[in-house]
């Protein structure tokens, strides 16, 4: 199996993942991670939507798995098979912002764990570590604006989204006025930036 990112938006993927896609001939994936690889896939490849991702284990051993952005992130890095990463929200958010990597702490609230993100979030911060904050939906930006705002330190907030889109948005702010989300992929850069 071959677990490979396409990036998070169109443009975002390796040469080594564009190769590995030119080959594959059974590929699974989320819609958008399909739509995203569809122009290097072979019009021989049987590609399927992944309807079940607990049953990603039971895929034939040359299955290509896409992972929207890299797959080490917050995707699908945890199945067995080699990985080849895409280029990931908070490399592109990072870039964007000119925040060296080595200066954040990666908070994944994606689809699980909501209070456990923002809790790790406001330990990070409280560390002094920038925040790139990977949230879905769901995740009650609100209470963590409120949360921060407690903290009474000097916060920046960028919100970052549809990030590699046509429609990408970057907003930044101070924590007394925090940007309003309007789309559902999105991420937070939280700090003193």
């Amino acid at each position: 199996m071959k677990i490979i990112g396409v990036g998070c938006g169109p443009g975002l993927m390796t040469e080594q993942a564009i190769k590995e896609l030119r080959k594959a001939r059974n590929v699974y994936g989320s819609g958008r991670a399909i739509d995203l690889a569809r122009p290097y896939l072979a019009t021989q490849a049987s590609v399927k939507s992944i309807d079940d991702f607990k049953a990603l284990h039971k895929l034939p051993a040359d299955a290509v798995v896409l992972s929207t952005g890299d797959p080490m992130l917050a995707g699908l890095g945890y199945l067995t098979g080699e990985v080849i990463p895409g280029i990931s929200s908070c490399q592109l958010a990072l870039s964007r912002l000119h925040i060296p990597q080595s200066r954040v702490a990666i908070v994944v609230a994606h689809g699980r764990g909501h209070e456990k993100g923002m809790q790790e979030t406001l330990d990070e911060v409280r560390r002094g570590k920038i925040v790139f904050l990977l949230a879905d939906p769901k995740f009650d930006l609100a209470e963590l604006y409120r949360r921060l705002a407690g903290l009474q330190m000097p916060l920046q907030l960028s919100l970052c989204e549809n990030l590699g889109y046509k429609d990408e948005k970057i907003t930044t702010a101070p924590i007394q006025f925090p940007p309003v989300k309007s789309a559902d992929l999105y991420s937070v850069v939280i700090g003193n930036f």
